[in-house]
């Protein structure tokens, strides 16, 4: 069951892990949205803006830049590090 260009694209997906190595990178987040489950499918989201926004209204906004993996999860740079406190919640695709 793969991800179908036909209808429109998921606009809520939700922050996974931050990417990680020798050292941490807060600018980078694994993000996974629903209904898209393969690489192939993942790799349409490349070069879409995402928003996180924070309790008090503000947003972030970043880039997907790659896939990650076979799961159909995806990396995306954000202009501004997120906090700790943004794993496991929303973002959003901006139009």
């Amino acid at each position: 069951m793969g991800f179908r260009m036909s209808k429109e694209l998921p606009r809520v997906g939700y922050v996974v892990n931050f990417m990680l190595g020798a050292q941490s990178y807060p600018r980078y987040v694994i993000l996974k949205f629903p209904g898209i489950d393969d690489e192939a499918a993942a790799s349409k989201l490349i070069g879409r803006k995402v928003i996180w926004k924070t309790s008090t209204g503000k947003e972030i906004t970043g880039k997907i830049v790659k896939t990650h993996g076979t799961a159909g999860c995806v990396v995306a740079v954000f202009k501004k590090a997120l906090p700790g406190q943004a794993l496991g919640t929303h973002v959003y695709l901006k139009n």
